[in-house]
């Protein structure tokens, strides 16, 4: 064999280095899970805005684990996209059908189990109820798949379901938390009804705005109430008003961007707002005033940007706003002032729980920071706190403090005790003497 031929022969068995079919698939493979942020956005609403912020920086790019992060939150996003919109398409398929408060076959079942309310019963039978009576309960595992439309109530019977839900709060027959949890339970099932049915019209919102004045009304009168469970009726009430006030933020915008025709463009820029909606919107910055609330979570600030300028120029606005601020300053005087003259009644339903939070605090103050040789008077104290003499020294001994009084039977409170201290629990109710409402 000459040279030429050995030559020739050895470069046919070297390898070939040469891009082959086997490298391009894995290529393509990279190229298919794209990890720009500007489209896994778009092709998803789910995916945290932040995330997407986070995902253009070039080091994370480069990460592989940034990467399979990105790709897992992108299918999430569009499995949980996927989901919600089959459930909307099967909720907006369901119209009810139920002409009574509560369906036949629900009827019949609890009268067979003997679950009924004290409001249920008919002539006093466990075992007895009637179509006028008998209200449909809350279920927490229902499916909106398999639910019937002869077991959904339409919007017509449900407004008959919440009037006469509503026209028991005036009963005297039972305690009020008795009353409270019955209406509290089949409240949920109307919105429950709502929901499935997928109703957001006027008529909706009117309703939101009916629960929504029980629960607030409630969050007040529970504190009254002496039963061994209250603490949790007052939470779980908490927990559904601040539930039914973010659905009906939901439903204002819905109905303020999809369901009016705007004279012109000016007009869809957000100034449109109901009648009742300041009022709402206000109790949101209220029940702020609660530091030990774990149900508002959101900022401020941040819930402020979506607020409608008009709802934000608003009276009740305005009044919410600056209670807030007095309550953080630890300004008493004007906190008692303004609530006393600004307040409606719904908003001193929020309000009065911290009413005496702010007495006790401008008791210590004045504790601590007058002249001891002077004790200071307690009719002026009264005008001051606005409330009675009498609960004046009621107050004052729930915080451990004296009481004195000279010849004349003049009371006072002797300041630079050091037995002050805050009550622990909740305070009894007084009286704030000049509220106008």
């Amino acid at each position: 064999m000459d040279d030429s031929t050995r030559r020739l022969q050895q470069r046919r068995n070297q390898p070939s280095f040469s891009s082959s079919s086997s490298t391009r698939p894995t290529r393509f493979r990279s190229q298919n899970f794209s990890t720009n942020p500007t489209k896994t956005t778009q092709s998803s609403n789910f995916v945290p805005r932040s995330n997407s912020t986070t995902a253009t920086t070039p080091n994370n790019t480069r990460n592989p684990g940034h990467i399979r992060n990105r790709k897992s939150e992108t299918y999430a996003g569009i499995n949980q996209q996927q989901e919600e919109q089959e459930a909307r398409e099967d909720v907006g398929s369901i119209i009810g059908t139920c002409p009574f408060m509560c369906p036949d076959g629900e009827r019949a079942q609890r009268e067979r189990l003997r679950d009924l309310a004290v409001f249920e019963r008919l002539h006093g039978d466990p075992r007895k109820t009637s179509p006028s009576l008998a209200v449909k309960k809350f279920c927490r595992t229902i499916s909106v798949k398999h639910v019937q439309a002869s077991d959904v109530r339409p919007l017509a019977v449900l407004e008959d379901t919440l009037n006469y839900l509503l026209n028991l709060l005036d009963s005297s027959e039972h305690p009020f938390e008795v009353v409270h949890d019955f209406i509290f339970d089949r409240t949920r099932s109307i919105r429950q009804d709502l929901s499935m049915q997928h109703i957001v019209n006027d008529r909706a919102i009117c309703m939101y705005e009916k629960m929504v004045k029980f629960h607030v009304i409630s969050h007040q009168r529970l504190r009254n109430c002496t039963s061994s469970s209250i603490s949790s009726l007052q939470y779980l009430n908490m927990e559904q008003l601040t539930k039914a006030l973010a659905s009906l933020y939901v439903l204002y915008e819905a109905n303020r961007n999809n369901n009016f025709v705007y004279e012109n463009e000016a007009n869809r820029n957000n100034n449109f707002v109901y009648e009742n909606e300041a009022q709402f919107r206000s109790f949101y910055v209220l029940l702020h005033l609660d530091s030990k609330n774990q149900q508002m979570e959101e900022s401020l600030s941040y819930w402020f940007r979506n607020v409608p300028s008009p709802v934000m120029k608003s009276k009740e606005m305005h009044f919410a706003r600056q209670v807030l601020r007095f309550y953080r300053m630890g300004n008493y005087k004007r906190f008692l002032c303004t609530v006393s003259t600004e307040s409606s009644y719904l908003q001193y339903c929020i309000i009065e729980p911290h009413v005496n939070e702010v007495r006790a605090l401008a008791i210590s103050y004045i504790n601590n920071c007058c002249y001891k040789l002077h004790p200071y008077p307690l009719e002026q104290l009264s005008k001051l706190l606005m409330m009675k003499e009498l609960d004046v020294e009621s107050l004052c001994h729930a915080c451990g403090l004296e009481i004195t009084s000279d010849d004349g039977e003049n009371k006072s409170l002797p300041t630079k005790q050091t037995t002050f201290s805050i009550p622990k629990g909740s305070l009894q109710s007084y009286e704030l003497v000049g509220l106008q409402q």
